[in-house]
C-alpha cells in the first residue's frame, strides 16, 4: 500500500483516537450529590409549615375545593412529607441540601377516586420532580432540574 493511501485509510482512524484522549482529559468525576441527609433541616423555613398548592406549573390555578398542601415533619434524621392530593393522602421523604436543593423519595398515596378533581393526579407529579425551592414570605415555588417551575404554594397558618 502507498502512503498517501495508508494515510487515506488511517488518518481519520487516529483522528477520532486523539480526539477521544482530548476529551477525555477534560472529563470530570461524576459529581457529588448537593443533598445531605445530615443538614440542620429544623432551621428550615419549609420545615413544619403547612403548603398549600395554588398553581401547578406558572400559570393553571388549583382549582379543587379540597386544598392540596404538603409538610415536612422531621421524624429522626429525616424529613417526613405528609400531606394530601385535594382526594388522597400523600406521604414520602424529603432532603433538603445546599443552593435550596431537595429531594422527595419514596412518594406514596391512597388511591380513592375523586370525581370533579382533575388536578390531583398532578400533585405527586410536582411533588417527585422538585429539585430546587424558593422561598419569599409566605410563598414557596418548586422547580424542575432545570429550571422550570413545577408549582405555587402558599404557606398556611
Amino acid at each position: 500500500m502507498k502512503l498517501l493511501e495508508l494515510r487515506r485509510v488511517i488518518g481519520p482512524y487516529w483522528l477520532v483516537a486523539g480526539m477521544m484522549l482530548l476529551m477525555g482529559g477534560c472529563a470530570t468525576s461524576a459529581p457529588t450529590p448537593d443533598v445531605s441527609t445530615d443538614a440542620n433541616t429544623d432551621e428550615s423555613p419549609l420545615v413544619g409549615a403547612r403548603w398549600e398548592l395554588v398553581l401547578l406549573g406558572t400559570d393553571v390555578w388549583w382549582q379543587g375545593e379540597r386544598k392540596a398542601y404538603f409538610s415536612l415533619l422531621p421524624k429522626g434524621k429525616i424529613l417526613q412529607l405528609v400531606g394530601s392530593d385535594g382526594c388522597n393522602t400523600l406521604k414520602g421523604e424529603a432532603t433538603l441540601g445546599d443552593r435550596r436543593r431537595i429531594a422527595i423519595s419514596d412518594l406514596a398515596t391512597t388511591r380513592m377516586a375523586c370525581p370533579g378533581l382533575p388536578q390531583s393526579s398532578q400533585v405527586a407529579d410536582t411533588l417527585s420532580q422538585a429539585y430546587r425551592y424558593l422561598i419569599d414570605h409566605d410563598r414557596l415555588v418548586l422547580m424542575g432540574r432545570d429550571g422550570h417551575v413545577l408549582g405555587g404554594f402558599k404557606r398556611q397558618g
